[in-house]
């Protein structure tokens, strides 16, 4: 059973417009300080310039630390000046209902329910029955990170993502039932073309049986946002913003990776990589006529170097432990391999970037064209299948391997805490 209880003061848009201006993509969807800087540029009343207030500057020789005092009081300063602004209006004691339709998966609705979910259901060593299931480490400094945000702003900004397993499919269809025929109070276009669209609720009878309706489900899986719900819990709070959606209306997208391996030259790095490689991996030159290789199927790898370009590889029989879920997924498939092969055993260890859908192989290969990179590695998407199997048997999936897609947006619901 999972609970969910409606937001008693949320700020949110005022209009679709002021969505479109006030909203943005989460902070972990971008690939450093400066193309967060950017984008506040670009969108000055966006959310984004509260959760990523070091990057709220003039120039980008001024961007600040992350998470200092300075970023800090900049963030209650914009975070203040978006709550007074006719852009953003307080609802009281409210659920939201959260579509968002992607062209990119025609015919699928990924449609949920948002509100506040609670922090003693995350299933930790404290509360092994929780029915929230986490599938990732949670970095304490990066939890406290966020925690300190939502400190500064006295608001809870960041939602949580998470999957229900809806075997029946009566959760979709009663918020599709809900929705259907009825004008969203806000809708945003976001990213890729994605259609984004929040309906309120607040009839305490409808309230009821969505709440209902969620408790039905007899537990959820945090797809992104293990280290917001972490914040809410390091300080104490007994909520935590949340949507649930459908696990199967849901999609996956690719996450890969770029190694540096400092000072050493591109024969060096052809000559190790392709030792790796051959030690684990049946592995092959692309063929000439090939452009970026980017794997759709489970266990096949695309690895690129600058001296032999994309190399398709299959790992052996040997390397593979299909009993453990969460062994069985490419992405730490490569890290115990390939990886701790070249040396990188951890994989937090520096040398490697995480590079999410929103950047595609071509652009990987530029990077490492371009020097700023030795090798990229492309990996198929998690599919639903494994990520659901990883949470049932309460293992971690590896680090770095759930990209989300569509991400769900920043700043269209958010949760003022002065008057709890």
């Amino acid at each position: 059973m999972v609970t969910i209880r409606p937001i008693h003061r949320a700020l949110v848009p005022v209009d679709s417009d002021a969505a479109r201006r006030v909203s943005a993509r989460n902070y972990d969807e971008f690939q450093g300080d400066l193309e967060i800087w950017e984008a506040i540029r670009e969108a000055p009343d966006s959310v984004l310039s509260v959760t990523m207030a070091h990057c709220a500057v003039v120039r980008p020789d001024r961007i600040m630390e992350g998470d200092s005092e300075a970023a800090l009081r900049r963030a209650r300063l914009n975070f203040d000046r978006l709550r007074a602004s006719p852009l953003t209006r307080a609802a009281g004691r409210v659920l939201f209902i959260y579509e968002i339709v992607d062209p990119g998966r025609p015919g699928v609705r990924q449609i949920g329910l948002g509100g506040l979910a609670r922090t003693a259901e995350i299933r930790t060593e404290a509360t092994p029955d929780g029915p929230i299931i986490r599938n990732e480490g949670v970095r304490p400094p990066k939890a406290r990170g966020r925690a300190r945000l939502i400190e500064a702003t006295r608001a809870i900004i960041g939602t949580v993502n998470n999957a229900v397993p809806d075997e029946s499919g009566a959760f979709a269809r009663t918020l599709e039932g809900r929705v259907d025929g009825v004008a969203p109070d806000f809708a945003v276009e976001g990213r890729g073309g994605t259609a984004h669209r929040i309906w309120l609720v607040r009839e305490p009878g409808a309230l009821a049986r969505l709440q209902r309706l969620l408790a039905d489900e007899p537990e959820a899986y945090v797809a992104d946002g293990n280290h917001r719900s972490a914040a809410a819990a390091m300080l104490g709070h007994e909520s935590f913003l949340a949507v649930f959606f459908p696990a199967d209306r849901m999609g996956i997208a690719p996450y890969n990776r770029l190694v540096r391996l400092p000072g050493e030259s591109p024969e060096t790095v052809e000559a190790a990589v392709a030792s790796a490689l051959g030690r684990s991996f049946a592995a092959t030159l692309a063929s000439g006529g090939e452009g970026p290789l980017q794997p759709e199927t489970t266990h096949e790898i695309g690895v690129y170097t600058a001296e032999a370009g994309w190399r398709r590889a299959m790992p052996r029989e040997e390397v593979l432990r299909e009993e453990d879920a969460s062994a069985s997924i490419d992405h730490d498939i490569v890290q115990r391999t390939l990886f701790a092969d070249l040396g990188i055993v951890e994989a937090g260890d520096e040398r490697l970037t995480f590079v999410g859908a929103n950047k595609d192989a071509a652009w990987l290969a530029e990077e490492v064209d371009a020097g700023r990179a030795d090798l990229a590695v492309t990996l198929p998407a998690v599919t639903m299948r494994q990520f659901i199997a990883v949470c049932r048997q309460r293992r971690m999936m590896p680090p770095k391997s759930t990209w989300f897609e569509p991400k769900i947006r920043s700043g269209l619901v958010m949760v003022l805490l002065e008057d709890l």
